[in-house]
């Protein structure tokens, strides 16, 4: 018999994709099959499936912890914001349409999002003994009339809710309060429990509050889960940027280019994880400096960022650094900015009509010519040369592949790399070898190319290379679920939990998570 859980939150951040996580990871520690699912995500941090699809990379992520290989079934809708009032709607992997956030929310989500949503999960019931729902947001947004990803979902799919709350930005109590009497009469009754997460303190202060909120409620707080440091995961959004501080000291100074619709800025987490490396984000020519590199990353919109960029005189400075034979590398969208030109006819980046001069440091072409995405998996090989990629020679490198538009090289640009078992090629280079651009995201997943970026560095300034650069993020992403399911036991009422989700097995908060 197929079970559900889900959980969902008093806002964004406060927590539930790494409950889903845990969950997900302990259940099938239990020996049951167990998949993640989220019916709306809105992200710029996605993720590519083994067949090509376009999921949100936090359920890519729970898909790991799960030990299972991640489908569109586990997010089968997936809204990618363009602009301030628009977003793209991909449905199962694929894009849609691109919508108005009014026209989502009161036309497709409920008929043609509903029914996506419907069939996915209808799909994964077959398949799993436990369904872990992710929420959105909060259950509580009153001015949306329709809301596809929080209680709507727990009451078509009968799922208890467990109902988490972020003490760590303040007003845990009055949240959870007000959450749950903003709730219909069914809707409450589905919140089977509450949890406190984020505590940075002693949990015995809290009592008093708690015992207030059970008699308001009258719902038990299951839990309360501290604050955990130093996780080496994904982040899902670009909220994790609003609070991101660089490492203080580091020999290694690598600038990003934070564009404005910067997306899978996960590219970068293997960097900011070397101990020497300082990774900064920066948003203007003055922050810019002159560090040992610059990463332009991908963007949601290329040419409006590529506007910016002319307009706030960081192109400028870019340009400049590129003279100093500092190593400038473009991901994705980055890489069809440090092209020669961006063709848009048909409006589809922009909405209109448009074709722009990029920053020039590569002799390449990029034309959105028709509404379609690449989306897939990808091996490649380092052909390219110069000082950074002949060190990668002969290794094969993986990564994603998630765009639109079509770059063409001229005849100043080789092509970077070479995709394996294809009459392919991926990216460009220009002729000093510093200048790189791929479509390669999870590039510096690769540890041979972050020890190829920073060799170079350490002989251009005299310097001795980083020594942790040797391990595969999946290790790290292994241990951080790890320490995360052995918290979240020992926090909760675990036996509470099994028996909300219907389960006989008892619980031990204290052993060993792989015993079962």
């Amino acid at each position: 018999m197929r079970r559900n859980l889900m959980v969902q939150g008093t806002t964004s951040h406060s927590g539930k994709t790494l409950l889903v996580m845990a969950f997900c990871k302990l259940f099938a520690d239990e020996g049951y099959r167990v998949a993640p699912f989220k019916a709306q995500n809105m992200s710029l941090n996605s993720s590519v499936t083994k067949d090509g699809a376009e999921i949100s990379r936090a359920q890519a992520l729970q898909a790991f912890a799960a030990r299972i290989e991640a489908t569109v079934d586990m997010n089968p809708i997936l809204l990618k914001p363009k602009d301030s009032k628009t977003c793209q709607v991909i449905v199962h992997g694929k894009p849609r349409i691109d919508l108005s956030y009014n026209d989502y929310m009161m036309k497709f989500a409920p008929a043609e999002g509903l029914e996506a949503v419907k069939e996915s999960y209808d799909r994964l019931s077959l398949i799993c003994d436990i369904i872990v729902i992710e929420g959105a947001g909060s259950p509580a947004e009153v001015n949306l009339q329709y809301d596809l990803a929080n209680m709507s979902i727990a009451e078509m799919t009968n799922a208890p809710v467990l109902l988490t709350a972020d003490i760590d930005r303040g007003g845990v109590f009055a949240s959870l309060v007000g959450t749950i009497s903003l709730l219909n009469k069914r809707q409450r009754e589905l919140v089977k429990g509450l949890i406190i997460n984020k505590l940075r303190g002693d949990p015995d202060i809290l009592q008093p509050g708690i015992d207030i909120v059970q008699r308001r409620t009258r719902k038990h707080v299951l839990g309360i889960i501290p604050y955990i440091q130093n996780l080496a995961l994904p982040q899902e959004d670009s909220l994790f940027l609003e609070d991101y501080r660089p490492a203080p000291r580091g020999k290694f100074d690598i600038a990003v280019i934070r564009l404005p619709r910067i997306s899978n800025f996960t590219d970068l987490d293997p960097l900011s994880a070397i101990e020497d490396v300082r990774l900064r984000y920066v948003s203007s020519a003055k922050e810019l400096g002159v560090p040992d590199a610059v990463i332009v990353p991908g963007t949601k919109n290329t040419i409006k960022d590529l506007k910016w960029l002319l307009a706030n005189g960081l192109a400028k400075e870019i340009i400049e650094i590129a003279k100093m034979k500092v190593p400038i590398i473009g991901i994705c969208g980055g890489y069809q900015i440090l092209g020669k030109t961006i063709q848009d006819d048909r409006g589809i980046e922009d909405g209109s009509a448009d074709t722009l001069h990029g920053l020039g440091l590569l002799d390449v072409h990029t034309d959105f010519e028709e509404y379609s995405k690449t989306t897939r998996n990808v091996a490649v090989k380092a052909i390219g040369g110069g000082p950074i990629l002949e060190k990668t020679n002969n290794l094969t490198l993986s990564g994603y592949e998630i765009h639109m538009g079509k770059t063409v090289l001229g005849p100043l640009a080789k092509p970077a790399f070479k995709v394996v078992e294809a009459e392919a090629t991926d990216g460009a280079i220009d002729a000093s070898g510093l200048i790189i651009g791929t479509y390669l995201h999870g590039f510096f997943d690769n540890p041979s190319l972050c020890k190829a970026l920073l060799g170079y560095v350490a002989i251009k300034r005299g310097i001795k290379e980083p020594k942790q650069l040797l391990r595969s993020p999946h290790e790290d992403w292994s241990s951080s679920i790890d320490l995360i399911v052995k918290v979240v036991r020992r926090s909760l009422n675990m036996d509470e939990v099994h028996r909300i989700v219907g389960l006989n097995q008892q619980s031990n908060h204290d052993k060993d998570p792989k015993s079962g």
